[in-house]
């Protein structure tokens, strides 16, 4: 076990993966000397090379086609791009030739790549540095879509992404960056693409959380529990492949779940898991599946950010609004009647 934060957890990925395969090359926008502006490249161009950590132009559609062609030339290319909506330019490489090449081949020509995307907000960054923008991905059939929550997973998640044949979209939440816990890099072990993790047992309801939410919703679940309220916390890992059976064996257990994501509410992620959850236990739930969203707007300037994010409070009322006496919520329907 060795300490260390999120960021030199995913440093020390890409720096095994160098090492260990000479055809993982990584490259964008100063992630050569400058080591990335989080520093996740730190000191990789000096250790391999300009050949296999380089700087590019400020082009992110250029960087991707870049990439897909690498890939297709029998590399691994990881590709960062430098912040969640700068990410946006390449998207059409993304969704149309990264996520299509294996099926418009039959299957001759897979694409392993990976995008590492900064996301999501809690830095204080201004607009166009802050979006949560996985439900674009997640809706693009082709790609798979990853956001480690803790250190361990950091590195781990990682290096599955870059051995994976097929492309993937990895999602590192900024705030999580400077999180220091105990991780275990080293020796390889199963894939944790596509298994969810409980983080905490519970009983009377499940939170799923993902990314950056997964740490407000463990302090809401230490905070429910002094009120005697048991929350089991389930951490997705992987957006896609998503593990149903996970999230569908703890809801089952305890009749009831909140989902929390950063990202805004509609059409979002958390939707799809609500829908998911209520198709595959709905003779199981005793009350509605809720979510803890942020709003429905643009991003907010920094000094606001507070409002907009999803914290203990909001989750905790929404658990109040789970029905816990397992009967109907009379005074809503009393005024749906009037």
């Amino acid at each position: 076990m060795t300490a260390m934060t999120m960021a030199q957890a995913l440093n020390a990925a890409l720096r095994d993966a160098l090492r260990e395969d000479e055809r993982v090359l990584v490259f964008g926008e100063d992630v050569g000397p400058l080591g990335g502006v989080f520093r996740i490249t730190d000191g990789l161009t000096k250790e391999f090379g300009e050949d296999r950590c380089f700087d590019t132009p400020l082009a992110e559609a250029g960087i991707v086609g870049l990439a897909v062609g690498m890939a297709m030339g029998g590399f691994r290319p990881v590709v960062e791009m430098q912040f969640d909506a700068f990410a946006y330019p390449a998207f059409e490489q993304i969704a149309s030739h990264v996520a299509k090449m294996r099926n418009r081949t039959r299957g001759q020509v897979p694409l392993p790549l990976v995008i590492r995307i900064p996301y999501a907000g809690g830095i204080g960054g201004v607009e166009h540095h802050c979006d949560s923008s996985e439900a674009y991905y997640a809706h693009t059939p082709g790609l798979k879509v990853v956001t480690p929550a803790t250190v361990d997973d950091a590195y781990w998640l990682l290096r599955d992404a870059i051995d994976d044949p097929d492309p993937v979209i990895f999602m590192e939440p900024k705030r999580l960056y400077w999180s220091k816990e105990e991780a275990t890099p080293g020796e390889r072990r199963a894939s944790s693409f596509g298994r969810a993790a409980v983080r905490r047992e519970g009983s009377d309801a499940t939170l799923v959380a993902y990314g950056p939410s997964l740490p407000v919703a463990l302090q809401a679940a230490e905070a429910a529990a002094e009120d005697g309220i048991s929350l089991e916390v389930v951490d997705l890992r992987t957006i896609v492949p998503f593990d149903d059976e996970t999230v569908v064996a703890s809801v089952r257990k305890t009749s009831r779940c909140v989902v929390v994501q950063e990202a805004q509410g509609f059409a979002g992620v958390g939707a799809e898991i609500a829908a998911r959850v209520q198709e595959r236990c709905f003779h199981s739930l005793a009350a509605p599946v809720l979510r803890v969203t942020g709003f429905d707007i643009p991003y907010p300037p920094p000094k606001l950010e507070h409002s907009h994010l999803p914290d203990v409070d909001r989750i905790l009322d929404a658990v109040d609004r789970l029905q816990f006496d397992d009967e109907p919520d009379v005074l809503h329907l009393a005024r749906e009647a009037s």
